[in-house]
């Protein structure tokens, strides 16, 4: 057993909060004098103190006054480095469930506007541009077009991929929008608008790892102008 206790050290003026070495609910009580028991390997980080411990022959706060500190600070420090962490839970909706869900099967599932017959991948659950909702799913691709694309010669940190690659806008077939995908299977500077390609997927992917070409012709602008 032990406590989370609230400790002003001395000097202080607020408390910090902080584990407490104690065998039972009995061996702790309120203005009880503690000191820091220090970790074996300290790396400038809160978990320096290992824990508080009791301060055995020192009397209680209510006893004797804390001692002050005198305000000199041998070695200051102008900066520190913490590791921080953001754990969530994230809800997509029905419409991007359908389409995570989907894709999980290799498949691509968008959702069509029953005003504008748009079919949107992946989908919003609504139309953006007429404003009603969106139920009829649509499978599209897989195979789809390079509409526009950009070579990237700047390697990212913990991607291993070799520069330079292309990243591309890719209009599946069926779909009425473009979405993103990586470029693979063919030189860099041979990647085109109107290029036909296909998703490529790794074993336990969860989503294409790349686009390579199919083989087939060249789409013709006028197929994918309005989706670039």
């Amino acid at each position: 057993p032990f406590a989370w206790v609230l400790v002003t050290l001395d000097g202080a003026d607020t408390a910090i909060l902080h584990a407490l070495d104690a065998p039972g609910p009995e061996a702790v009580r309120t203005g009880m004098r503690v000191r820091v028991r220090w970790a074996a390997d300290r790396i400038g980080a809160i978990t320096d103190i290992a824990c508080f411990e009791p301060h055995e022959g020192a009397a209680d706060a209510a006893d004797a006054g804390a001692a002050p500190h005198d305000g000199v600070f041998a070695d200051a420090v102008t900066g520190i480095v913490a590791e921080a962490r953001l754990d969530y839970t994230y809800s997509p909706g029905r419409a991007q469930t359908a389409y995570i869900n989907a894709l999980s099967e290799r498949k691509t599932v968008g959702e069509r506007c029953p005003s504008c017959r748009k079919v949107y991948v992946p989908p919003r659950g609504a139309c953006p541009t007429c404003g009603v909702a969106t139920t009829d799913q649509v499978e599209v691709g897989p195979a789809g077009t390079v509409t526009t694309y950009c070579i990237v010669n700047i390697k990212a940190r913990n991607l291993d991929i070799e520069v330079p690659y292309v990243y591309a806008h890719i209009a599946l077939d069926g779909a009425g929008l473009a979405l993103h995908g990586r470029i693979g299977g063919i030189p860099y500077d041979q990647v085109r608008m109107g290029l036909r390609v296909e998703p490529v997927w790794t074993e336990g992917g969860r989503h294409p790892d790349h686009y390579r070409p199919t083989g087939e012709p060249d789409a013709d602008y006028d197929a994918y102008k309005e989706l670039i």
